[in-house]
């Protein structure tokens, strides 16, 4: 069942392929322009995948936003574990 979802999501995750040119650059498949909100002019990060010989690519906006909500959590918990006592450690 493990396995059913993993290969589901990756058919799902997945826009197609591309060919790089001899420029080194690719075309972002338009299905994922457009499911992604990616707009000309819009910065993209690319990131070496830590494990695997590849890379993502983020929207800046996007990276921002998680960084913001995860400094949010990380304050969250700190308050909380600061409310309990600091029991834990």
């Amino acid at each position: 069942m493990m396995q059913e979802r993993a290969e589901c999501w990756l058919e799902e995750a997945t826009y197609g392929m591309v060919t790089v040119g001899e420029r080194g650059q690719i075309v972002i498949p338009a299905e994922a322009r457009r499911e992604l909100g990616i707009e000309p002019g819009d910065k993209l990060i690319i990131m070496r995948h830590p494990v695997y010989a590849g890379f993502v690519a983020f929207k800046m906006q996007s990276i921002r936003e998680f960084l913001e909500m995860f400094q949010r959590e990380v304050e969250r918990l700190e308050s909380q574990f600061a409310q309990s006592g600091g029991e834990g450690e």
